[in-house]
């Protein structure tokens, strides 16, 4: 059963910095006063869930993503403890350790109001919203200020670091206290926070983002053991506005357009014919990280041709990235700078091609452009409301196929694991190996490499690239490999459109690490570079802390290279 979480109060509450402080919202009264029967209780849990208490890690600070020349702090180098995403995550995230902290101790205080069973639930739910935010803190930031206790001003002032093994361990204990007490499932679907299944899916995110891999095993084993979770039957479908409640999501929060809880910045991903500006696209190294229909990759496998590149793909590409010469959002997607017309399915006529650099020179400037979740909504206003995906199924699936790789107990089970997932994308069962490129390998090196080539082509677009580079340590790589594109108009018909060239001039060659190796074809001025990428190993794998928390806490150490 997934995971609903309603909407309901706006509090401010901050765990440091004095200026953004209050103890006590408008909307509870005071701390004094509040948690005096369950509707209050409720209330202040369901605030936990709000949408900006859970961002994502953003594909923007990955190698799947480009956005036209530019890079971000991230991809290019240039963070530092002024930078406004890490001042932003770090105040919200302890404004819930805060708030779940208070309301903690509060419920250890009631005696006979509630029924224990019920105290218990409370106090598992807000233990499980703790652990999620100490668990990005340490993923992220490393050693980082830890309480479980309410603290007042002065001390927060004067607190240093916890080690991040020390708080891994009170997360686990977190989490699995949650998994004790929280139900599988609620009843009433448009009710819900997290479950038993979310607490052991959680967990085994962390355990395997920090490397504890037979913690992460056994989580994500019991969350697979509840049976509470398949895969939704059509990948490219789970992600739009409209599916909602798939029995796929473990955790969601749902946003609403007319709660004003919505995804905004659609115009840069739709295309220029449906009123979008496609700025922010896939990158030509996402493209070629999926597999042939053979199970290879494309340098290996015969089926590949670089003039057809989304020709015999794995599913999950053409699901991920518009193919070429196909109808999205009402009209044919073609960016071939000699398609001047295409046409528009609302009108039934052909139009001016403004997704062609040869018409509208922003168009994209590799040619790419998303697909995953787009929908005809996304030119409503320019809003739209799809569930923000937390964790999902076919995550805990992998995680559990990856811990396994990693401990080398490599047995069918993590087979089995892994071609769940991909026979999905296929729409046929895990056990029709025939229809399918089923994973039979089982060497330790071979058969992690097709793991990670599985969890990107899985995951594109939902925020878990980010983290996978991080604890692979693939980011010093592969965010320092230029952005590649189209040549300009000319340019690219001269050298690559009139020698029969289109798309691709050449078929990269695909490393072990799954990453396409594009110089070849920038030397032989093929492309286009279009910006560096940069990533400095020696700092990056960690945020800085804000400045201003360093500022007002003496006790507090910055980063390394920070």
């Amino acid at each position: 059963m997934k995971i609903r979480i309603i909407y309901s109060l706006v509090m401010l509450l901050v765990f440091t910095a004095c200026v953004d402080l209050d103890l006590n919202p408008l909307s509870e009264g005071s701390s004094e006063n509040w948690y005096s029967d369950e509707t209050e209780i409720e209330m202040s849990l369901n605030d936990l869930y709000r949408d900006v208490f859970w961002s994502v890690d953003e594909d923007q600070w990955t190698d799947d993503w480009i956005y036209r020349g530019t890079t971000n702090s991230i991809t290019g180098g240039t963070m530092t403890s002024e930078d406004g995403t890490v001042g932003t995550w770090w105040a919200r995230t302890y404004k819930v350790i805060t708030r779940a902290n208070t309301l903690i101790q509060n419920l250890d205080e009631i005696t006979d109001e509630i029924s224990e069973n019920k105290l218990n639930q409370y106090k598992a739910d807000a233990r499980f919203n703790r652990a999620a935010q100490y668990a990005r803190l340490i993923s992220h930031w490393g050693d980082v200020v830890f309480s479980s206790t309410i603290i007042d001003l002065e001390e927060s002032f004067t607190m240093g670091q916890t080690d991040k093994e020390e708080i891994l361990q009170a997360v686990y204990d977190d989490y699995d206290f949650a998994a004790t007490y929280l139900p599988v499932s609620y009843g009433n679907l448009e009710n819900q926070h997290a479950t038993k299944g979310a607490a052991l899916a959680m967990k085994a995110r962390i355990a395997l983002y920090m490397g504890d891999y037979a913690v992460a095993r056994d989580a994500a084993k019991a969350c697979m053991d509840l049976d509470e979770y398949v895969l939704f039957s059509d990948f490219g479908k789970l992600f739009l506005s409209s599916t909602k409640n798939s029995d796929e999501t473990i955790l969601v929060i749902p946003r609403s357009v007319e709660l004003d809880v919505a995804f905004t910045d659609c115009k840069n991903y739709i295309t220029r014919n449906s009123g979008g500006w496609a700025a922010k696209d896939p990158s030509w190294e996402l493209l070629c990280s999926f597999l042939c229909t053979d199970g290879l990759p494309i340098d290996e496998s015969p089926l590949y041709n670089p003039k057809s590149p989304f020709e015999n793909r794995d599913p999950r590409c053409t699901e991920t990235i518009v193919e070429f010469q196909t109808k999205h959002l009402g009209f044919i997607y073609q960016p071939h700078p000699d398609s001047l017309n295409v046409f528009n399915f609302n009108s039934g006529k052909y139009v001016k091609n403004n997704d062609t650099r040869s018409n509208a020179q922003y168009a994209s400037y590799n040619g790419l452009v998303w697909k995953k979740g787009v929908d005809e909504d996304w030119s409503d206003d320019y809003k739209t409301d799809p569930d923000r995906i937390i964790i999902r199924y076919a995550d805990v699936l992998l995680m559990y196929a990856e811990a396994k790789i990693e401990l080398n107990d490599i047995d069918d089970t993590v087979l089995d694991a892994i071609n769940q997932v991909r026979a999905r994308a296929y729409k046929v069962s895990a056990d029709d190996v025939a229809s399918y490129p089923a994973v039979t390998i089982t060497d330790q090196a071979e058969l992690r490499k097709m793991l990670r080539i599985e969890r990107r082509m899985e995951f594109a677009f939902e925020g878990i690239r980010y983290m996978d580079i991080i604890r692979w340590k693939l980011a010093e790589k592969v965010l320092n490999i230029p952005n590649y594109g189209m040549l300009d108009v000319d340019d690219l018909r001269e050298k690559v459109i009139n020698p029969g060239l289109w798309f691709f001039p050449d078929t990269p060659e695909i490393d072990e690490d799954g990453i396409a190796d594009f110089t070849s074809m920038y030397n032989a001025g093929l492309i286009k570079l279009l910006g560096l990428r940069t990533f400095d190993a020696s700092k990056q794998y960690l945020w800085p802390i804000p400045s201003k928390e360093i500022l007002i806490n003496e006790n507090l150490i910055q980063n390394d290279g920070y």
